[in-house]
């Protein structure tokens, strides 16, 4: 990479699924670029069978039917390979942190094996994105509509905007559903609902960090120290399977994991 100073591997990789939720969804497909210190460059792809049927929709996405993976190995098959593969490396991708890396370490974790996140380096272009080119309102009128937002931040002008930017995106995008409820679950679809569900926890120093709720930015260890019935009634919520195993980790840690 010309851009980039390597002091230890990189490995860029991007995983197919069966859904859109890292707590319950399986690998179909998982590619990496593994790029050493001197230049030296490795690909490598494979097909996975998850085990369960791939659902229709998803197999619209990536074109991964169930007759393609039927004869794969299965991702516990190639887990110790892959763990190999990634030794050492720093990892990077595109929406790797809130998609592919907690489903990857799910999967890995499914398998016995802990992917060492915490001394990983991660690198996720998205986020880049999203930090360096503008995605708000005047932008948004800039690039469908071809002109400036006059107005901004006044109410009656933004909401012009707004409703002539969703007419422009209907008629520029021809795949977008025109009906509203279809229109609404794209939405959700691709705003990626079922990562948000999963993705309860932020990670500081290895530890994780809620990222939601009245302890926002606190470490569970904390909070299972100092207001573990917290962690017991989200337990008994309608609360992710992957979360769950969070909170419980740190309540055992702790010698909190039975209500008092």
């Amino acid at each position: 990479m010309n851009h980039l100073v390597l002091d230890r591997p990189l490995v860029v990789f991007d995983l197919e699924t069966t859904g859109t939720d890292p707590a319950t969804d399986r690998i179909v497909e998982i590619a990496g670029l593994r790029i050493e210190t001197d230049g030296r460059r490795e690909a490598r792809t494979r097909r996975v069978n998850p085990e369960r049927p791939i659902p229709p929709e998803a197999t619209a996405i990536h074109g991964i039917a169930d007759a393609d993976v039927r004869d794969a190995p299965t991702f516990r098959q190639i887990a110790r390979s892959l763990e190999r593969w990634l030794e050492g490396a720093d990892l990077a991708g595109f929406n790797v942190v809130r998609f592919d890396l907690p489903l990857l370490e799910r999967e890995m974790r499914d398998c016995g094996i802990d992917l060492g996140r915490a001394g990983r380096r991660i690198l996720d272009a998205m986020t880049i994105f999203h930090r360096k080119e503008r995605r708000d309102l005047t932008a948004a009128v800039r690039f469908y509509l071809g002109r400036e937002h006059v107005g901004a931040h006044s109410a009656e002008a933004d909401v012009a905007a707004a409703a002539a930017i969703l007419e422009a995106q209907l008629a520029r995008y021809d795949d977008l559903p025109r009906g509203i409820g279809e229109l609404a679950t794209w939405i959700g679809a691709e705003r990626g609902e079922g990562s948000e569900r999963a993705t309860k926890f932020t990670w500081r120093e290895g530890e994780p960090v809620f990222a939601f709720g009245r302890h926002l930015g606190r470490t569970v260890g904390e909070v299972a120290r100092e207001t573990p019935d917290y962690l017991r009634w989200l337990l008994q919520a309608d609360f992710p399977p992957e979360a769950k195993r969070v909170v419980a980790e740190a309540l055992e840690r702790r010698g909190g994991g039975q209500s008092t």
